[in-house]
């Protein structure tokens, strides 16, 4: 039912290009919201989505989003 864990140097490295793009959007935040979205009003929705943006390269460096991903399928299609 659950798969085994498996580290691979790719995903590691392309989790690290993840979460510093996404350690990048948080420390620049303001000037992405003002050239990018509407403003002032949008510097928390810029910088939370940075922060997501950090969790999943960090869940993509451990190589767990393959595991996440299966069982939230397991538990939409039960099998």
């Amino acid at each position: 039912m659950f798969m085994e864990y498996t580290f691979s140097v790719g995903w590691m490295f392309g989790g690290l290009v993840i979460a510093a793009v996404g350690g990048l959007v948080v420390i620049f935040y303001r000037q992405i919201a003002e050239n990018f979205a509407h403003g002032v009003s949008s510097y928390d929705k810029v910088k939370l989505f940075g922060i997501i943006t950090v969790v999943v390269g960090l869940l993509v460096t451990a190589n767990l989003h393959t595991f996440l991903l299966g069982l939230l399928v397991n538990l939409i299609f039960k099998q």
